[in-house]
């Protein structure tokens, strides 16, 4: 295990003597599932999506000061300022955790769990760890670890096990993780959780706040209960939006699939480039948001390595990127994107 079993107990030693956690989590089914696995097990603390961007930036020290809390988990979240660390370390002195899986970072005032420190090739998801932590209390939970480990686009090895335990979701195994995210009601599973954190931060909260309490999957995928139903209108009323949205993106005529979009309320970039990505393998996904003066994208590509790819691209622009070898986020200033475009393409020749 690249994170080791002494690490797991590590965590669940500090979280088992917290009193007041804070959990800093990212807005995909990848944080979200994180999230939820800790919080349904600990009973205890208080969780908050950090939306918009990939790093965790000094815009959360106001919510130290309100919560005080001995405890800030951050959950996949590949990058933490470090003034973050400081002032939050200034304000009540937490003990910090930071469970992550994207390319290993320098920061210092954190206990940092990241499987890629020991071996670069492991990028098993933040939800798998988790998942580590919790699964001996909490086994019946295993289909927020499912759902989380295959919106990341990971089959774990309890696929067979899930299998027999919610044969509802997923009858049986599947070679390819794209398989259960498109073909299994598991996969619907995994999409509501992505977009039910679409939208007004307090509706994504008001789900979430259900999700930490619901007994299963069926409550929302059968509207078995009030606010199961509740979060099944929520996410039929955004999957509305992201079906006509998909509706308009045209079959590409080159090795690049460029889709632009400047919807100001609510991002499918991630879910758009996954899903896009299935339905043209041999294709460069590149989808982009226009919003407040900068594109804010998803880049992926089953064969090429990304990472150096962007770092080439946009040396010299104003923006950043990274992430997984073959997915990766983009943000750029709106007046360099079109050279940051050309230069993709000449890339990909």
């Amino acid at each position: 295990m690249a994170i080791s079993d002494k690490q797991i107990k590590e965590i669940r030693d500090i979280l088992l003597h917290s009193k007041k956690p804070l959990f800093l989590f990212d807005d995909d089914p990848d944080g979200l599932t994180s999230f939820l696995l800790l919080y349904r097990w600990l009973k205890e603390g208080t969780g908050i999506v950090v939306k918009s961007s990939p790093k965790l930036t000094n815009q959360y020290v106001k919510k130290i000061r309100e919560i005080m809390p001995d405890v800030i988990i951050i959950l996949d979240k590949p990058m933490v300022d470090q003034d973050f660390l400081d002032e939050a370390k200034k304000i009540c002195k937490p003990t910090i955790i930071w469970i992550d899986h994207h390319e290993p970072q320098n920061n210092t005032g954190v206990k940092y769990y990241n499987p890629r420190v020991a071996d670069d090739k492991d990028n098993r998801p933040t939800n798998y760890w988790c998942w580590q932590v919790v699964k001996e209390d909490r086994p019946d939970d295993l289909w927020i670890a499912m759902a989380g480990c295959i919106g990341d686009w990971f089959l774990p090895e309890f696929t067979q096990e899930f299998c027999e335990k919610y044969p509802k979701l997923m009858k049986d195994p599947v070679e390819r993780v794209e398989d259960a995210l498109y073909n299994s009601k598991v996969g619907r599973v995994t999409r509501v959780l992505s977009f039910i954190q679409k939208g007004p931060a307090k509706k994504t909260m008001s789900c979430i706040k259900i999700l930490t309490r619901v007994k299963g999957p069926d409550d929302f995928m059968e509207q078995l209960t009030s606010q199961g139903k509740y979060l099944w209108k929520w996410f039929s009323q955004v999957n509305g939006y992201y079906q006509e949205l998909l509706r308009t993106v045209e079959e590409p005529k080159d090795e690049l699939l460029l889709f632009n979009y400047s919807e100001d309320k609510m991002s499918f970039t991630s879910d758009l480039s996954n899903e896009l990505l299935y339905k043209y393998p041999g294709k460069t996904i590149f989808i982009c948001r226009e919003k407040s003066g900068e594109f804010k994208c998803s880049l992926r590509d089953t064969n090429r390595n990304l990472p150096p790819i962007i770092e080439k691209c946009m040396n010299g622009l104003d923006g950043y990127g990274g992430g997984h070898e073959h997915a990766c986020g983009v943000c750029i200033n709106v007046d360099d994107f079109s050279e940051f475009v050309n230069r993709l393409r000449e890339e990909l020749k």
